[in-house]
């Protein structure tokens, strides 16, 4: 993963050798590991390009990458699949190879068809003056674009900055294909022309037609001089996923489903389903293929294989690779279960967990007043005394953070440690105070989020954002300690609802419209899932140094679920807990699951209780005036940032050792 940028300028005067300030310290923050700027320069145009690299893979390889044909490229992206990518190489060297040795457009347009996994990219074309840029299908790396006034300056980059007062002026790139801009012919006549190569399935002829529509909206949002056109011969780049399975049941299917869905809403149920052949290979087939998905995910990165016998025996120093954003929810818990089977049994898995506080701090029992531990407990051990002491300090803070997630979360670690008792599962309670949460928006998040303004953005965008940091406390039977998760990917269940129909506007429009009306649905839930979701969910995570990655978006799990009609993923005429994403349910059960494989959907901002915690009477669509950014005007507030990161935890920590000195 990350962070990639290219600031274009056509007049001297408006031309700087150097990023601003707030947008190279967020460039910084998404690659921690490498950082290196290169400048070209032309008669009529000077690209000023930026990167900032996380390794996980193969050699370090520094960016931007340059040939010696002057060819530039900047590359945020994973290759899963489609493109041979060895374990020890680097897939950004890869694929600069092979666009450097592009012929023509269509070998450009034919390499980016072929890569399945997420990316965002940028390349300068030397020899044509022209620069490429994109997203994947789905759109599961930011980029955003911003084109100053009279079209004397634009730039591509994976996050945004913004000054205090100062309306947004970052938009998303569109997921909708690749875009080429002629710089020199730009530079001529000072006005931007976006060239677009589309996404296109083979039996679809219209989408060129359809896609030159869409942009024309987006078009509306942009500057007067920028504008949007397919390109002239009409090349497309080939759709990574087949077409959505849209068929409708006979009457005899109706019937069928009736007799099932007078079954007690329970586990009872779910064998029901899997006492039919069809179903039963149907969800195999899903768990195979979703299977293979995380293990893409958890293995493609870089692990410490020189430890010793001994050190390896260990496994209580062992540092977790893999975090699973987890809310003990049906998505966490079988994407846990899955990435069990594949990392390696001696190294842990981090379960991060986010809850915001619900009401004031109360004592447990066995404090005094003054915090001291009861008399009752004064014979026993030192070490014992000390152990239950850090445990019920941090009880003190626990209670008020015991939100549905938080209790859902350690029933499905229950089951995990049950499934595999073997595996160290580090579950991270993340707890979040109001002014911790309005300070970091304010300071860190705000401008992540953006340009996207809803309140429902803000909920989630800052509920990830605090979950994916995963600074929290490791609390057990015995003990609590505050944790730092070391993993540098985090899993995260997006695209499961919005596939298997587990929003509640799936079953309104079930409800009203019937099985034709839930397809469209699910269609138009996957086809703008880059705008609404994926994004943002980059930026926020990508902010700490770690990758998002996305099984269910994995192009195979997408084919796979398109190919199925929709009452094998679904069945909305039976209760919430059940009939909402049925087929991933039933492959809970097949993997052994419990109690989670009932729950009902439940969503972030709700389960963590960040939804309402400032305002009850807002709607998720309305405007968010709390995203308001403050400019980092130099790294003397980015370090008082830092320094005020997590206070709360730290505060903590000191109760905790002044409970210890006073329990001996």
């Amino acid at each position: 993963m990350c962070g990639i940028c290219c600031a274009v300028s056509f007049s001297v005067e408006h031309f700087n050798k150097d990023l601003k300030e707030d947008l190279l310290c967020n460039l910084k923050r998404r690659g921690p590991n490498s950082s290196k700027q290169l400048l070209k320069s032309n008669i009529n145009y000077q690209c000023l390009f930026s990167g900032h690299v996380l390794h996980l893979r193969g050699v370090l390889t520094a960016q931007p990458v340059e040939d010696e044909r002057g060819n530039v490229f900047l590359w945020n992206g994973e290759v899963f699949s489609g493109i041979k990518v060895e374990a020890e190489e680097n897939d950004t060297q890869i694929m600069f190879n092979y666009l450097s040795s592009s012929k023509n457009e269509s070998d450009i347009l034919s390499l980016f068809s072929k890569v399945q996994g997420p990316w965002s990219f940028i390349y300068y074309q030397a020899s044509s003056h022209s620069l490429w840029f994109g997203r994947d299908f789905f759109g599961r790396r930011s980029l955003l674009w911003h084109f100053s006034s009279l079209g004397k300056s634009f730039c591509l980059s994976s996050v945004g900055a913004q000054t205090s007062g100062v309306p947004n002026q970052w938009q998303e790139v569109p997921a909708s294909g690749i875009f080429r801009i002629d710089l020199k012919s730009t530079s001529i006549s000072k006005s931007v022309v976006l060239k677009l190569y589309p996404w296109k399935y083979n039996s679809r002829e219209d989408v060129i037609k359809e896609c030159v529509n869409s942009l024309t909206q987006i078009s509306a949002d942009l500057p007067t001089f920028v504008s949007v056109a397919a390109n002239e011969a009409k090349l497309y780049l080939k759709e990574p996923v087949v077409p959505l399975n849209m068929i409708l049941p006979q009457a005899t299917f109706e019937i069928h489903c009736s007799s099932i869905s007078s079954v007690p809403p329970s586990r009872e149920t779910l064998q029901v389903f899997l006492t039919d052949g069809h179903m039963k290979e149907v969800v195999q087939q899903f768990i195979d293929v979703l299977s293979i998905a995380v293990k893409r995910r958890v293995l493609c990165l870089p692990r410490d294989e020189n430890l010793t016998q001994s050190e390896v025996l260990k496994t209580s120093n062992r540092k977790a690779n893999v975090a699973i954003l987890f809310s003990g929810g049906i998505d966490s818990m079988v994407i846990a279960a899955l990435a069990d089977r594949h990392i390696p049994l001696d190294e842990p898995v981090d379960l991060l967990n986010v809850a915001f506080m619900t009401k004031e701090k109360t004592i447990p029992a066995g404090f005094n007043k003054k915090g001291r531990k009861e008399k009752n407990n004064c014979e026993k051990p030192p070490e014992e005394s000390s152990k239950n002491v850090t445990a019920a300090a941090a009880a003190i803070a626990g209670e008020q953070f015991n939100v549905p997630d938080r209790i859902t979360g350690r029933a499905g670690l229950k089951e995990l440690q049950a499934a595999n008792p073997s595996r160290i599962w580090n579950f991270v309670e993340i707890n979040v105070s109001l002014e911790e949460l309005q300070r970091l928006r304010r300071t860190r998040i705000s401008h992540l989020i953006q340009p996207l303004d809803t309140v429902l953005d803000d909920s989630i965008g800052c509920a990830v954002w605090f979950a994916s940091g995963g600074v929290g406390w490791l609390v057990t039977q015995d003990e609590a300690k505050p944790y730092q998760s070391s993993a540098k990917v985090v899993l995260t269940g997006i695209g499961a609802d919005e596939q298997l129909a587990g929003y509640s506007r799936h079953r309104v429009r079930f409800q009203t419209h019937g099985l034709e009306g839930l397809n469209k649905e699910i269609e138009m839930e996957l086809g703008r899932i880059s705008s609404r979701n994926l994004g943002r969910d980059d930026r926020v995570i990508g902010d700490h140094g770690k990758e998002a990655r996305f099984p269910f978006l994995d192009e195979n799990v997408v084919s796979f679920l398109n190919s199925l009609p929709v009452w094998e993923k679904a069945n909305l005429t039976l209760s919430r807990g059940i009939g909402e994403k049925l087929i991933l349910r039933l492959a809970a059960v097949e993997l052994g699951l419990t109690n989670s494989a009932l729950l009902p959907k439940r969503a972030m901002q709700f389960g963590s209780r960040i939804a309402k915690m400032e305002k009850n009477n807002e709607k998720a669509s309305d405007k968010c005036g709390r995203l308001q950014v403050i400019s980092l005007e130099n790294l003397s507030i980015e370090k008082e940032i830092k320094t005020n990161f997590r206070k709360d935890t730290l505060e903590l920590i000191r109760n905790v050792k002044i409970a210890q000195k006073r329990s001996t």
